[in-house]
């Protein structure tokens, strides 16, 4: 591909081509210019979105998952319309609309130890954009490696927070998280939420830093960590250093190629959280058998709701018994280990949580609601998804 600019272009891009910071030269570097997103969700929307406006020349983009609902609310490279279309498609169709001079290279796959050099290799700059430690770690890994600068952020509730990782420069994410959480400890945004705006505001950081990256202008934010908390509009930069020891990218790494990142975080190791494998310790209950359930006993089915009280307005379960999972066992008093119960939360990560709590005080007629109340709403309308 050529990297000089047609007249149609100079249009499009004039605005940027009267900053003297960026020019007829600093535009073309952005044309010439290939980047790798990794998801395409509530960071990868404005990451692909700003950087297919700027100019930027190939953007790939990996992600293995469908355009859901519960996107739309954050996720603004897809319309309703796109809903059940796979997230690649459907970012490829819009990214050409808004500018058909950027080239949009599409992975509908899972990132893993076997693609990601294959993959990572013909990109000059990787964005993560993904909500998982084990991505984060093989992501950081390959970037080392393959000596790639790897722009990160990540966003939770109402807080976010971003940085750049740049090998033989400044610290990798390993310096600043040398081990992975236990599984589950730290929530998703799928279990905490997170308001809308924010994923916008740090992938448009993360997409600043990228522009800059390839004029070769301003501070980047290698060995700053940027801290956003949109609830009360503060920005709070943290110093980061490179750790000598790191076992990636130290004086003496340990760690020289890529490894089972699953094993690393946890996960395939009987640690995971219930929603990412079956507890086999925890009996189920199906959703329709509930309800069979219900319509044989009526009043006398004793169903515990372990979510939040802000959850339990959205939607519930006529005749169920609010416990919130955090003040489950200060309310021991209230439940009799003699009576069988059904216990749920939203998806049934949490409610298998408790049941195990309950299960080692003595409660032993327990069963989890597989699916959580969003599997429930599939056979009850009239209760809200969410």
């Amino acid at each position: 591909m050529t990297t000089s600019l047609t007249n149609e272009e100079i249009l499009r891009y004039s605005r940027h081509l009267i900053l003297p910071e960026v020019g007829k030269t600093g535009q073309e570097k952005l044309k010439a210019a290939k980047v790798m997103l990794i998801g395409s969700g509530g960071l990868g929307s404005p990451n692909a979105l700003y950087l297919a406006a700027a100019g930027i020349g190939t953007i790939g983009i990996i992600d293995f998952d469908v355009v859901d609902h519960t996107n739309l609310q954050r996720q603004l490279l897809f319309g309703s319309e796109s809903v059940g279309l796979p997230k690649v498609e459907a970012a490829k169709k819009r990214l050409e609309s808004l500018n058909p001079n950027t080239i949009v290279n599409t992975y509908n796959e899972k990132l893993s130890s076997e693609n990601v050099l294959r993959i990572f290799k013909d990109y000059d700059l990787i964005i993560d954009g993904t909500d998982n430690f084990p991505t984060r770690y093989l992501v950081n890994d390959a970037c080392v490696f393959l000596n790639k600068t790897n722009i990160y952020g990540s966003i939770f509730r109402f807080d976010g927070q971003a940085t750049v990782f740049k090998p033989k420069v400044g610290p990798c994410y390993r310096c600043l998280y040398p081990e992975p959480p236990p599984p589950g400890e730290v929530p998703s945004c799928a279990e905490g939420g997170v308001l809308g705006i924010l994923p916008g505001l740090v992938g448009m950081i993360q997409a600043s830093e990228a522009v800059k990256y390839f004029l070769g202008k301003g501070e980047s934010l290698v060995g700053r960590l940027l801290q956003i908390s949109v609830l009360d509009m503060t920005f709070r930069e943290v110093k980061i250093r490179r750790d000598p020891e790191c076992p990636v990218c130290g004086d003496k790494p340990t760690i020289t190629k890529l490894i089972d990142y699953e094993q690393f975080c946890g996960i395939g190791l009987g640690l995971e959280a219930p929603e990412q494998k079956k507890n086999d310790a925890v009996a189920e209950i199906t959703p329709a058998e509930l309800k069979k359930l219900i319509d044989a006993n009526g009043k006398k089915v004793n169903i515990i709701d372990v979510r939040e009280p802000y959850e339990y307005e959205i939607s519930k379960i006529p005749g169920s018994k609010l416990i919130p999972l955090g003040e489950l066992m200060e309310h021991l008093n209230e439940l009799d280990s003699s009576l069988d119960y059904v216990v749920h939360c939203r998806s049934g990560a949490r409610s298998a949580k408790a049941i195990l709590q309950l299960q080692k005080v003595g409660f032993k007629k327990l069963k989890n609601l597989r699916g959580g109340i969003n599997a429930w709403a599939d056979i009850d309308p009239s209760v809200a998804k969410y």
